[in-house]
């Protein structure tokens, strides 16, 4: 059973059911307070919500003591399909796609607000529709459009796993930000006095910063040189006889100086400051707990992003004010290797399969190609995804085409797309961006009249660039797909529990649970992990394999 929801702003909204076409199966319900509504409903089905964004929506709803089981989100979707049809990018709200349904003109989406700067803010969703639209309508013959669209795709039924999955998610993400992760304030102010001194008045540096300032201003022979300035610290090195390229920390590794080690530390110790320094504290942990907002989908392979927070950054000297309630404990689950695997997986090479049936993916491949040793296996897959062949990840990809030549032909097929160009697709549909301005002037300017060799070598350079992203795209979109359907199905199993998801990054995740809990947990997030690699790739020999830790600390899940 599917139903369509709508709000009419404040606590009220409209109601429909829909049959599986999504089309109208029943009255239209009018709901002065639409949670209790919702709700009546879940007990009842539970449905499928028909939600216009499921960001801006359900809030309301968990505000109002719901909780959601499934959905369907019709502006993720919508991004989706858009991108599916080669029109990344392009508008994607309501009244954008009710506008390319009806024959209207597609309004510019809004610029989205974020919850944390305005925690009441619910976006109705009719806003921005023509007047005289009626929002329901809208929303019905929108979701019944993409239903359709989904269905004449192929292979069948890929992109309705991935909408359904991003859907789920986006329930995930609005309630992880509502739990928000346990964090001590006390630990956090702890070892940020440890690493830098005590908290200095604002504006100035902390102690052990100042210190080291001292100490690079000295190793130069007195003369002040200021560390946030990276054009004051090429200008010390070149008073030395030494050019640099930029102040990055590689380089500064390659350089012989007395200022080198004390620059290193500062610029460690001036990122914690700058990051997840005391502003940073008192900004964004209150009640014991950190509460990002998440954008899902936020990133063009699928990945998420948060907007403000760092929330999907957060450094290892830091995972030690992440601490568990009292009695309560992490339960952090990551998954080993897995855009590797995702590789094997993809390309139905059975061959590197084998090899990724084990515990250690890159081991199985050292066996098999590179005479046991593990770090020349690892190095040549990284560059057959990353696109890396100078030096000696030529003569190791040469291997990996002899003994693996189906995964190698998947993404050098991937490269050749993009640097023509074309686009590519992760394996439940996702679709990568066209190419950027750069990559079509360099295109433009060779193949246009008198073009020079330089013109030439332009143009190979930007598609070699496209290239590269497009071999890895199709790779890391389908490892966010697979992470995708791993917390959705987490989340169905989790229900009912006192267990709180409250951290998802790219192939990580945390759960918050009483200690009691914590073996059910873990045997849930195994279980899920097993579910995504069978609804992806169904009867494969490839393992995908979770390694799980249980802690009071964030920093002791090892």
């Amino acid at each position: 059973m599917w139903v369509a929801v709508v709000s009419a702003g404040g606590t009220g909204g409209l109601l429909r059911e829909l049959d599986a076409a999504g089309k109208p199966a029943g009255p239209v319900e009018a709901a002065p307070e639409l949670g209790a509504a919702v709700a009546r409903w879940e007990r009842a089905g539970p449905p499928r919500w028909v939600l216009t964004a499921v960001a801006q929506e359900y809030p309301s709803l968990l505000d109002a003591g719901v909780r959601l089981d499934r959905c369907h989100d019709l502006l993720l979707t919508e991004a989706l399909l858009l991108g599916h049809a080669g029109r990344w990018g392009a508008p994607r709200s309501l009244a954008a796609a009710w506008a390319r349904l009806s024959g209207g003109v597609v309004p510019d989406d809004p610029v989205p607000a974020s919850r944390q700067l305005q925690p009441a803010l619910f976006e109705p969703a009719a806003a921005g529709m023509p007047a005289g639209v009626d929002p329901l309508q809208a929303v019905t013959a929108v979701y019944a459009d993409q239903r359709r669209r989904m269905a004449a795709l192929a292979p069948a039924g890929r992109m309705r796993l991935l909408a359904a999955a991003e859907s789920a998610c986006a329930l995930a993400a609005v309630e992880m930000g509502r739990v928000g992760m346990p964090w001590r304030a006390d630990a956090h102010d702890a070892l940020l006095s440890e690493l830098l001194g005590p908290r200095p008045v604002a504006g100035a540096r902390p102690p052990r910063l100042a210190e080291l300032a001292e100490r690079i201003s000295a190793a130069f022979g007195g003369r002040p040189v200021n560390p946030d300035s990276p054009a004051d610290v090429l200008r010390a090195f070149a008073r030395e006889g030494i050019a640099l390229a930029s102040t990055r920390s590689y380089l500064l590794r390659e350089v012989e100086h007395p200022a080198v080690p004390a620059l290193l530390a500062y610029k460690e110790l001036s990122r914690l400051h700058t990051a997840h320094g005391w502003n940073w504290l008192e900004t964004w942990v209150h009640e014991g707990r950190f509460r990002p907002e998440y954008v899902v989908g936020g990133v063009v392979t699928g990945r998420w992003a948060s907007r403000g927070g760092g929330a999907l950054q957060i450094p290892r000297t830091v995972r030690r004010a992440v601490v568990a309630d009292p009695g309560w404990v992490l339960v952090v689950a990551d998954a080993g290797q897995l855009e590797p695997r995702v590789l094997a997986a993809l390309s139905g090479d059975i061959a590197m399969a084998e090899a990724a049936g084990v515990d250690d993916l890159y081991e199985g491949l050292a066996e098999r190609a590179f005479g046991g040793d593990r770090a020349r296996a690892k190095l040549a897959l990284l560059s057959a995804m990353y696109g890396g062949a100078t030096g000696g990840a030529a003569e190791l990809l040469a291997i990996l085409h002899q003994r693996f030549p189906v995964a190698m032909a998947h993404v050098e097929a991937a490269a050749r797309a993009g640097e023509e160009g074309r686009l590519v697709r992760s394996h439940l549909g996702r679709t990568c961006p066209p190419p950027g301005q750069r990559w079509r002037e360099a295109q433009a300017v060779a193949g246009g009249p008198g073009a020079d060799a330089e013109a030439e070598r332009a143009a190979v350079q930007r598609g070699r660039e496209r290239g590269r992203f497009t071999r890895n795209f199709i790779i890391q979109g389908t490892a966010a797909e697979w992470a995708l359907i791993l917390l959705a199905t987490l989340r169905q199993r989790l229900a009912g529990t006192d267990a709180e998801l409250v951290f998802f990054q790219h192939d990580e995740v945390i759960v918050h649970c009483r200690r009691e809990l914590a073996e059910e947990v873990t045997e849930a997030v195994t279980g899920a992990a097993e579910a995504a690699r069978r609804l992806m790739f169904g009867d494969t020999p490839v393992r995908f394999p979770v390694r799980v830790a249980v802690a009071e600390r964030y920093s002791d899940a090892k």
